[in-house]
């Protein structure tokens, strides 16, 4: 697990944001006041600090620029305060990101994993290239055994969340939130399970007995490798 401290007042956001962050490898420890976060800094490493502005005690810019000064760790400045003047501020003492609330807790997952690679404190996994299943999301392709699966919008957009939660059960719900394609219409349509057969007869070996995308009855899918 890749650990990450957020200091954060707003509990209910927090726990959110800890149990979505948390199926894609990342711990969060959430710190309600600031000074217990910065004493913290001192006991323990962490790869990246989640920092809210409005905070009890001290404002966020000031444990921005303390933490800038005394610590070697990525920042993002998470905060619903919309002067620009607090972004500017924010990053001229060094913050690395900036993300206005509310957001989508999707955005904020790639922006740590892309502050994380800026500064080589994540690697893709050595066993990545063994794999028989592979997204590049950069090239919006899939490939099984090196070879491209052709796949439609909506296909590869169902798939390419099924593979990043490998492992994981994901809900039709939770598909939904996580699309720009479908929306619950398809739920009541059985649209959905129409893709999932079409992913099926694309990807498996034998489509009656699926071995990669599989269905848990009552709950959702679960893409195995």
């Amino acid at each position: 697990m890749i650990p990450i401290a957020m200091v954060e007042d707003d509990t209910e956001l927090a726990e959110v944001l800890i149990q979505y962050l948390k199926q894609f490898n990342i711990e969060v420890t959430n710190f309600e006041e600031p000074f217990l976060a910065l004493s913290s800094l001192k006991l323990k490493k962490y790869e990246l600090i989640i920092l809210d502005l409005t905070l009890p005690g001290m404002d966020g810019l000031d444990v921005c620029k303390i933490i800038v000064k005394d610590f070697d760790i990525p920042i993002i400045i998470s905060s619903a305060r919309s002067d620009i003047t607090d972004k500017v501020i924010a990053l001229q003492l060094g913050a690395d990101d900036y993300l206005p609330k509310p957001y989508d807790p999707r955005e904020l997952e790639v922006r740590i994993k892309t502050i994380l690679r800026r500064y080589n404190k994540i690697q893709e996994p050595q066993e990545i290239s063994n794999k028989l299943f592979i997204l590049d999301e950069n090239k919006k392709e899939i490939t099984k055994n090196k070879k491209y699966v052709k796949l439609t919008a909506a296909e590869f957009e169902v798939l390419s969340l099924l593979i990043k939660r490998e492992g994981f059960i994901v809900s039709r719900e939770d598909i939904f939130d996580n699309s720009d394609l479908l929306n619950q219409d398809y739920d009541n349509s059985g649209s959905l399970a129409v893709i999932i057969n079409r992913i099926r007869h694309k990807i498996e070996d034998n489509v009656k007995d699926p071995i990669h995308l599989q269905t848990i009855r009552g709950m959702g899918y679960k893409f195995l490798q």
